[in-house]
């Protein structure tokens, strides 16, 4: 019929473009034939790639024609590079305190450190966001896919949680980070009691309530 002749037609423009030793990741088309012809092919060449580039140090804030030649390339395919020296997040890690690793990243003009630019960047690519808990004993962070509501972010501790759950007491990074503890936060009144229907934000510090 006549689907199966647009199905068609959409392979072999695919087929050509792929000839031409270009990627899916560019391929250009409308939302609709992405998801009758593309996606159900789950091709290998159209997942997501986050390509790193480990440099000498010395190229950091002055990359060289081959640096500047591969990012050039690689930014044809829509994917995303970044840059960094595996020496210098050596160097970081031997340092003690988050003030010290500040200074030698200034000392570069780097804002972050490679490790940190990978991690953020590794999620936005696979749509994941950050929460932390924090008890008595540890403060842990947890990755969960972006949009998921709340019942479902307690899931990913433990599927107790998911089931049993009551209600999240949640509190923002920033209002911590200005603050500097629970109790400040809950007087300032920015620590907020949500339901099953609460969309989980990036940052977000979380209790959860459940029934065992």
């Amino acid at each position: 019929g006549n689907e199966y002749k647009k199905e068609f037609i959409f392979i072999e423009r695919l087929i050509e473009h792929l000839k031409k030793g270009l990627s899916i990741r560019n391929f250009d088309m409308d939302s609709e034939s992405y998801k009758k012809y593309l996606k159900p092919l789950s091709l290998l060449t159209h997942k997501p790639v986050l390509y790193v580039c480990n440099i000498d140090e010395k190229l950091i804030d002055n990359y060289d024609e081959l640096l500047t030649k591969t990012i050039k390339q690689l930014k044809k395919e829509n994917s995303k590079i970044i840059v960094i020296a595996a020496k210098i997040e050596q160097e970081i890690n031997e340092l003690d305190s988050y003030d010290d690793r500040q200074v030698f990243l200034n000392d570069y003009g780097l804002k972050q450190s490679g490790t940190s630019l990978l991690i953020n960047e590794a999620h936005k690519l696979l749509n994941l966001s950050t929460f932390y808990t924090a008890g008595k004993k540890e403060v842990r962070a947890w990755t969960f896919i972006n949009g998921s509501k709340a019942p479902k972010v307690a899931g990913v501790i433990h599927s107790d949680f998911e089931k049993g759950f009551i209600k999240a007491e949640v509190m923002k990074f920033y209002d911590f980070d200005k603050y500097r503890s629970e109790v400040k936060v809950r007087e300032a009144g920015k620590l907020k009691t949500e339901g099953k229907d609460y969309t989980v934000c990036d940052g977000d510090i979380i209790h959860f309530r459940f029934n065992n």
